[in-house]
């Protein structure tokens, strides 16, 4: 089983300055200060979250990522990372031009709609999918973008915004390659590294 916590943190160099948006309780920054000797930050906006981060020993700052990121100077940050956070976000494009503005990178994570068990889920029960990566009913999903990674990869290109590296996990399908050879019906999770 591929660790997308791992993959992350390849593309970390040693002692970088790390802004994570939408931070959780701070366990991936926690990874990469113990693995990497990064200089973190988190921005969450969940209570029990920021509550977690604080006994954990991460500097966090509560923050809605819809308000923007202007309080933050262009070139602040080696990386700006965001996982499993940009579909639930109002303009997400625009937060990417922000994360790409504030760091010399970014590496972002989201759920791939078009996997085959969502698509299966729609066509079977005609109903909205649940599954393990999409744990939510429709009338409380925080997901309000459904797209797939190669809608991402579309507004990348129409963005100016380079792609450095990409990955694909897909949990067995993984095992067996095939989120490699059909990464938009067999990847349940992408891994982008990005720059400007």
């Amino acid at each position: 089983m591929i660790d997308t916590n791992r993959i992350i943190g390849d593309w970390i160099e040693p002692q970088s300055r790390i802004l994570d948006l939408g931070c959780g309780d701070g366990s991936l920054l926690q990874d990469l200060t113990v693995r990497h000797n990064i200089h973190g930050y988190g921005l969450e906006i969940d209570p029990a979250s920021i509550n977690q981060c604080i006994a954990n020993g991460i500097n966090v700052i509560q923050h809605d990522l819809n308000t923007g990121l202007a309080n933050f100077a262009d070139s602040s940050f080696d990386t700006v990372l965001m996982t499993q956070t940009l579909q639930v976000l109002r303009y997400p494009h625009l937060v990417l031009d922000e994360m790409l503005r504030i760091g010399q990178q970014c590496i972002v994570t989201f759920p791939n709609f078009g996997h085959w068990r969502t698509r299966g889920f729609l066509a079977v029960k005609g109903r909205m999918p649940v599954t393990k990566q999409l744990a939510y009913q429709w009338y409380d999903t925080p997901n309000i973008h459904f797209f797939t990674y190669k809608d991402f990869e579309a507004l990348c290109a129409e963005r100016g915004i380079s792609i450095v590296n990409r990955t694909f996990i897909g949990g067995r399908a993984s095992d067996l390659g095939l989120d490699k050879i059909w990464p938009n019906l067999f990847a349940h999770t992408a891994v982008y590294h990005l720059a400007k």
